[in-house]
């Protein structure tokens, strides 16, 4: 079992151990990592670290069991009580002096590449297989060892520069990104197998990152922010277990923002993954700290960074409310507050889509909580951009959220002055709107028209025929019918006139058309032929093609899949079942009863049999419904034309 902390893993491990009070045992345990060298395969020290994470685990209590075994052994020595031989002792000082040589050694063997791409490539994975091999095989009941291993082997062979605690010149998801398809499975299916404890690992992570970084010449980080980068893209709900411990944690070291910033990064790395953890995590641990001017710039750029990243922002819906939405409302327009105007000016540009996050889905149930502390910010002494941005919600809740008059009847009195204001508001926008609808032109001919068609409709009904009808009469007055029936003869003799010359011409134009293309219609369609064969062929090579790859391609993806999709398409079957039980099916069935009831309305209509003669009676009811309805409608019309003629 291999780990890269191996110093400060012997020193966790002697003070776990002082801490029993029993200093013997320590000593016979790290005689026995000396003795027993078919427990370990790493150097002395890298044994003291395994078993120090084994013992403080927090997953699987096993120190005691161990702690009791050695405690077994020892007695036994003690009763046999065999001496060592002198040639032993007289080894034991050399055998020191190499033990304090063997971390120098182990250190000076560790290559120093110029990038982290170079130091990937280099990375032995056979080797790191057979570590966490080795330590699944020592520890099989402790997952928190396998994982600390695996970030402990990765840190220390990654070594390659590392300046940007935040790199944010990078892809979102550097330097997890570099690995390799061998290294991911392997990543994969160690957290796969240690699910319960990869919280405790996050945090470890953290902690060791900031632990390196108190260190003047520490180790780089690149493996710690890789199992960083795989826990969050398995399981991103982990960086808001404890957002109230990680803040803690983060104001401690306020006045080291390399740790902080290391911080932000790591619980931030959760909202690539899933944005409504991302929200989470913005709004618990950055906005907190949004003063501080050493870690607003990264706060907001990462804030600008995943709203950019998730262009659907559904999925962070009702995470953001009124009690975190305002105090962005504040940084952002408010002026002389602990932003500087360039950051102001960014979130004042990412504030819109913040506001669909805190409005959610169904901002007609939700504004009028909001109404009250837009009403109190619209203060005559507030800044011109934010009243404007604030007539225009409060306007906002009184549009879409009818509750939100109800709360402004119980604040009007308690804020006369911002009432008068959105009193103003609130008019100016009805006017503006009205002047932009125009007249309904479309609505009123659409209207005519209809109108007109009922009319004649009625007309040719009461009449029996055209001829004599009233529209046929007026057409006749005032020569619409002669104009039309001129104008239908000209139609008709140019049609037959049209016809005769296509049946002349036609047959000649046909027979020159055979003997032009003739030849090139047969040379295509050969071709047409060879195509269809050299594709048949292809396509029955491809289908065996796809036959022979698709169980290795359905293997890939299984293998490949993260589990998250998984579960997420069995979620969206259950929705889909869900949705077909609680919804379709009650829709459907409400159908047919309302079907059922118009039928047997119908029938009671017509005597319980429905005929022709029944279904022809109610049509005519209706027309004459219709007929009266339109005949009214004129009446008022002519009446109102009337009375304006009258006061002109």
């Amino acid at each position: 079992m291999y780990t890269g902390q191996n110093v400060s893993g012997s020193e966790d491990f002697y003070s776990t151990q002082c801490n029993r009070g029993d200093f013997t045992k320590t000593l016979f345990i790290l005689a026995i990592g000396k003795w027993v060298p078919n427990m370990v395969s790493a150097p002395f020290a890298s044994c003291s670290f395994s078993f120090s994470c084994y013992l403080t685990s927090a997953a699987v209590k096993m120190s005691e069991t161990i702690f009791e075994g050695f405690e077994k052994i020892g007695k036994k020595l003690n009763k046999e009580q065999v001496p060592p031989p002198a040639e032993v002792q007289q080894k034991k000082p050399n055998a020191g002096k190499q033990n304090k040589k063997s971390p120098s050694n182990s250190s000076s063997k560790q290559t120093h590449y110029k990038s982290l791409e170079e130091a990937i490539k280099a990375l032995d994975v056979m080797d790191l297989k057979q570590q966490l091999e080795k330590s699944q095989a020592l520890f099989p009941e402790n997952p928190c060892v396998w994982v600390k291993d695996l970030a402990g082997y990765l840190n220390s062979k990654l070594i390659a520069p590392d300046t940007d605690p935040t790199l944010s010149s990078y892809a979102h998801d550097y330097p997890y990104c570099l690995a390799g398809k061998e290294l991911r499975s392997i990543v994969k299916n160690i957290l796969g197998k240690s699910t319960d404890a990869l919280k405790d690992f996050f945090d470890h992570c953290i902690f060791t990152m900031l632990r390196e970084l108190d260190k003047q010449a520490g180790e780089p980080l690149h493996g710690y922010r890789m199992c960083i980068q795989a826990v969050m893209m398995n399981k991103p709900k982990v960086a808001t277990l404890n957002l109230s411990e990680h803040l803690e944690l983060l104001r401690s070291h306020q006045n080291r923002p390399a740790k902080c910033l290391s911080i932000m990064w790591a619980l931030g790395q959760a909202g690539f993954y899933d944005l409504s953890q991302g929200v989470r995590v913005w709004l618990g641990i950055m906005l907190p700290v949004l003063g501080v001017k050493t870690l607003s710039a990264y706060a907001i750029a990462y804030l600008e960074r995943l709203l950019s990243f998730h262009a659907n922002l559904t999925k962070g819906f009702g995470v953001m409310g009124p009690k975190e939405f305002f105090p962005l409302l504040d940084f952002a327009y408010m002026p002389k507050n602990a932003l500087s105007t360039s950051l102001q000016e960014q979130l004042r540009r990412l504030y819109p889509r913040l506001k669909v996050l805190a409005f959610g889905g169904k901002p007609e149930s939700t504004l009028h909580t909001y109404f009250p502390s837009f009403l109190s910010r619209a203060t005559p002494n507030c800044p011109d951009a934010m009243k404007k941005e604030l007539l225009n919600s409060l306007t906002e809740c009184l549009s879409v959220d009818a509750q939100s008059l109800g709360v402004w009847r119980q604040l009007y009195t308690k804020h006369l002055t911002q009432s008068s204001k959105l009193q103003r508001a609130f008019q100016a926008s009805l006017q503006m709107k009205i002047r932009c609808q125009g007249f309904p032109w479309s609505r009123l001919l659409m209207a005519m028209l209809v109108f007109a068609a009922g009319f004649i409709a009625h007309d040719l009904r009461s009449h029996r025929t055209f001829a004599g009808s009233t529209t046929a009469l007026y057409l006749e007055r005032t020569g619409v019918t002669a104009v039309s029936q001129q104008a239908w003869r000209k139609v008709s003799y140019y049609s037959q006139q049209g016809i005769s010359w296509l049946a002349e011409i036609t047959p000649y134009y046909y027979s020159l058309a055979v003997e032009a293309l003739g030849p090139l219609l047969d040379t295509a369609l050969e071709k047409l032929k060879v195509a269809a064969v050299f594709v048949a062929q292809k396509s029955s090579e491809f289908i065996l093609l796809v036959q022979e790859n698709t169980p290795l391609l359905i293997e890939w993806i299984n293998a490949n899949t993260p589990e998250s999709v998984f579960q997420f398409l069995e979620f969206v079957k259950e929705l889909m079942l869900f949705v077909h039980q609680s919804f379709i099916l009650p829709t459907l069935q409400y159908f047919i009863t309302v079907m059922q009831h118009g039928w047997q309305s119908l029938q009671d209509s017509c005597n319980g049999e429905v005929s022709l003669h029944c279904m022809q009676n109610h049509l005519m009811a209706f027309t004459n419904s219709t007929w009266i309805y339109l005949q009214d409608t004129t009446t008022a019309l002519r009446s109102w034309a009337q009375e304006l003629l009258s006061r002109a």
